[in-house]
This record gives structure tokens, C-alpha cells and sequence, in this order.
């Protein structure tokens, strides 16, 4: 969260909280802070209300690495992914039945290239990705019902390119651009 190049002033939501406190945890259970430490940045995460003030909570702290790789799945249900969260290089989603939502506008993407492989039964599924980023589906396969998405006219230079493939089978794709 110490990279993220955010506006300080904007308001922070319950799940920048939840990460910020999850870094915490992390990096006294590593020995990287005292105990005494731990709890006067807990309060200050836990009481912050801006981002900058949840930044300083955890200035000093080591950088996390994202894997290389990672999987969700699930049988049925939701599959969800939203807020401030790393982004590896490769993120497999697999779900049988249920949704999947996965929201990489407000996450920290290290890489330029992100694949993202779908292996889904039933199901609506959607991805929304950073405004300036540039989104590749030549690789998907869909089923039932066709791809819902629309291609910028003008991608801003710079931005990450998401290569989203695998297979949808009964259910649809949405895709989106950020907002902001």
C-alpha cells in the first residue's frame, strides 16, 4: 500500500483498512516491528481516515512481493476481489457454479503484462481494469453468450496490459474500464 501513487486526501473504505491491518500483523509475525510498534500502528490504521494517514501507519514496513502465480476457486458461490490487493502475474479463476468479480481498479499491479485465466461453468463473471489499461481477449472462449466489452478508441501510453483467456461456458463476461 506504501507504493500506491493515490490522492492522500481521499477517503480510505473499510477493505484499504483491512489491508492495512493484515500488513501489520505481517510484519510483526516477520520480526520487522516491535509489539509495542504493532499497537500504536493498529490505532493509527484503525482511527485513519484518509489514505495518507493509513500510508504513514505503515511507512517503514517492507515491500510486499506479489507471486508469481496465484489460483481462486471455487465450486459455487462468489469469488470476489476488490479494493487495494496485489496482483500476480498470472491469476487463475476457476468456478463452477456462481459469480466472479474481480475489480483491479484500485489494485497494485507490478507487472506490465497480467494474465488472467478463466475457467468458468455458470455463472456471470466481471472484471473491471484500470482506466489506462489495455485489454487483450484474443485468448477466451465463450459459450453461451457473448464477450460484453468495448475497446477504447485511445489508450493512454503506460498503462498494464490484461490478457484475459480460458474458457466461459453458460454464463457471460463483463469487462470495464475504471472510472478513475
Amino acid at each position: 500500500m506504501t507504493s500506491l501513487p493515490d490522492d492522500p486526501t481521499r477517503l480510505i473504505r473499510e477493505d484499504d483498512r483491512d489491508t492495512a491491518v493484515q500488513r501489520l500483523q505481517e510484519a510483526y509475525a516477520e520480526g520487522h516491528i516491535s509489539h509495542e510498534e504493532l499497537d500504536e500502528r493498529l490505532h493509527r490504521s484503525l482511527t485513519a481516515r484518509t489514505h495518507g494517514e493509513l500510508v504513514s501507519a505503515l511507512a517503514s514496513l517492507p515491500e510486499q512481493k506479489a507471486a508469481t502465480t496465484s489460483t481462486i476457486a471455487a465450486a459455487s458461490g462468489r469469488i470476489q476481489r476488490r479494493g487495494v490487493w496485489r496482483v500476480p502475474r498470472i491469476l487463475k479463476v476457476e468456478s463452477a457454479f456462481g459469480s466472479v468479480h474481480l475489480d483491479l481498479s484500485r489494485a497494485v499491479i507490478e507487472h506490465p503484462v497480467v494474465d488472467i485465466e478463466l475457467q468458468l461453468g455458470t455463472g456471470k463473471a466481471k472484471i473491471t481494469v484500470p482506466r489506462d489499461a489495455v485489454v487483450d481477449t484474443e485468448d477466451l472462449h465463450t459459450g453461451w453468450k457473448a464477450l460484453l466489452y468495448k475497446t477504447r478508441s485511445h489508450p493512454r501510453p503506460g498503462g498494464p496490459r490484461i490478457r484475459i483467456s480460458g474458457t466461459m461456458g453458460f454464463g457471460r463476461l463483463k469487462i470495464r474500464h475504471a472510472r478513475r
